[in-house]
């Protein structure tokens, strides 16, 4: 569900403790919108059980991201983030473990980037690594 300012947002009944509406706004820091948030449920019981998983802080460098700051950033004309998605920090985290984890909760979109993971949960499983990234997600 979009929600189009995440100011607007009643967070009456959030359960999900580790993280928070505005860290999973779009950050175009108002240029396109007014905070734009994509509200799922499912998404974030996954994220929360990941972050549980792993025993960590979860840094999420990106969340949603509205069409004029995926477009500003170079973002895919698809992008997952236009709904939900998340790019997570692998500073201070094993990537292989963060990886397998994901995967056991049930992320399908996959993208191994040297500096993060990227998560999301289409209906149709893919994998793929970001650019000069490849050689970060060998054994």
């Amino acid at each position: 569900m979009l929600i189009r300012s995440v100011s607007l947002f009643d967070t009456t009944g959030w359960c999900w403790p580790h993280f928070s509406p505005r860290e999973l706004a779009c950050k175009c820091g108002g240029r396109f919108c007014d905070g734009e948030y994509w509200h799922d449920p499912s998404f974030l019981d996954a994220l929360e059980a990941l972050r549980r998983r792993v025993g960590r802080p979860l840094m999420v460098n990106s969340g949603h991201r509205c069409a004029g700051w995926n477009a500003e950033i170079g973002g895919a004309p698809q992008s997952r983030h236009l709904e939900i998605a998340v790019d997570i920090s692998l500073i201070g985290h094993d990537r292989f473990i963060l990886l397998a984890a994901a995967e056991q909760l049930g992320f399908t979109g996959i993208g191994l980037g040297r500096n993060f993971l990227h998560l999301d949960r289409r209906l149709q499983p893919a994998r793929w690594y970001y650019k000069r990234s490849r050689s970060s997600w060998r054994n």
